[in-house]
């Protein structure tokens, strides 16, 4: 069976930039995904005697989503370097113009939806890019960087790092919604059989943790740990997530997960807030997708109020934060719907946009949000 396009050329490049004592940044989505694919790249860098320089998580509701140009004035002071980026990027096209000027080699590793053409990074590995052969499409972004890791460790990927990654992929090709088949199938199930014994102290503080006495099977615990792993708690620009899956700690993992249990209460009663809001207006208007937003709007809980809107009402949901100029959404649509494809014919209308078939995000000036509502209506509706 053929390989993902690009997977060992970009294993062998970061090899040769370990071995050249070269400066290496990973920039990952800060959701489990790519927050998941980042440690299980700095971990493998790490195994072969290299080092990370820095590690940067957007933060979605001051830069949006990917490589945000905020992001390389940070990172700026540590060029030149290598550039990889984790779950973001295949839809950066100016930002990665904007990184190969200020002297960044860039990688990006995806698993999104490829947009009309490729940015111009030195090595993409997505299999969604139309020239790759490889059959399963389905993987979640942790699935492509342990392959990744695969590649790069050999010999070196012992069956405890092996075990250890997987429960990270496993978790995350859950949270990401990645269909349950194929190669995903066998990630979950090898990683879900190793998690209630991990040595990682963060899963290992999850079992031990009172309220999981409460769940009776570990699907339903497999279900809280990822709720709570999505909780927005950012410290140091690292998110909740990062920060428990690399705790050395069970004590401090412990702390960490009553705090994300208190905000986890705090984060549902705000999202049915929000759905009742919308839904008190939907009673007014007969469209066929929704198409809501608010200034008041968070943007790390707009994905939840979308997800629960498509599915009770079995029509596609583009929610929105409104900010000062441009409004960031999110989109969820039912099966047999590419939000992605139908962003596409309204792109002339978007800052960027993209993601998964079922479930994507954009970015648009607020001049441009009712063009961009019509736009969707009148395609959708063809």
């Amino acid at each position: 069976m053929p390989e993902i396009k690009n997977l060992k050329k970009a294993a062998e490049r970061i090899k040769k930039a370990i071995k050249d004592k070269e400066k290496i940044i990973l920039y990952g989505d800060a959701d489990l995904d790519g927050v998941s694919s980042v440690i299980i790249l700095k971990e493998s860098i790490k195994n072969l005697g290299g080092e990370v320089i820095a590690v940067y998580f957007p933060d979605r509701e001051t830069e949006g989503y990917g490589i945000s140009e905020t992001a390389l004035t940070h990172l700026k002071q540590f060029s030149p370097a290598l550039l990889i980026a984790l779950d973001c990027g295949i839809g950066n096209f100016k930002e990665i113009k904007s990184a190969k000027k200020i002297g960044f080699e860039i990688i990006i590793i995806d698993h999104h939806e490829v947009l009309d053409k490729l940015p111009e990074a030195k090595i993409i590995v997505d299999p969604k890019q139309k020239s790759d052969k490889y059959s399963f499409k389905g993987l979640a972004n942790t699935g492509i960087s342990f392959k990744l890791s695969e590649a790069m460790l050999g010999e070196k990927m012992s069956p405890v790092i092996r075990n250890n990654f997987l429960e990270m992929v496993a978790l995350a090709t859950i949270a990401d919604m990645m269909p349950q088949e194929d190669e995903n199938k066998v990630f979950i199930e090898d990683g879900l059989n190793n998690l209630e014994n991990s040595w990682r102290p963060g899963i290992q503080a999850f079992f031990e943790t009172e309220i999981f006495d409460h769940y009776l099977n570990l699907n339903q615990k497999v279900s809280k740990i990822i709720s709570l792993l999505n909780v927005r708690d950012v410290e140091n620009n690292l998110p909740a997530s990062f920060r428990l899956l690399t705790f050395p700690s069970v004590e401090d993992s412990k702390k960490l997960i009553e705090k994300l249990l208190e905000k986890s209460f705090q984060r549902k009663e705000k999202v049915v807030e929000f759905i009742r809001e919308i839904e008190s207006r939907l009673l007014k208007k007969q469209e066929p997708i929704i198409f809501e937003g608010a200034s008041h709007f968070e943007v790390t809980l707009i994905s939840s109020v979308a997800s629960t809107l498509c599915h009770r009402y079995k029509k596609p949901a583009f929610i929105y934060k409104k900010l000062e100029k441009e409004s960031q959404g999110t989109v969820r649509t039912p099966a047999g719907i590419n939000g992605v494809s139908l962003m596409k014919k309204c792109k002339k209308y978007l800052i960027t946009f993209g993601g998964h078939a079922q479930a994507s995000g954009f970015r648009v000036k607020n001049e441009n949000l009712d063009k961009f509502k019509e736009c969707l209506i009148s395609n959708y509706v063809k």
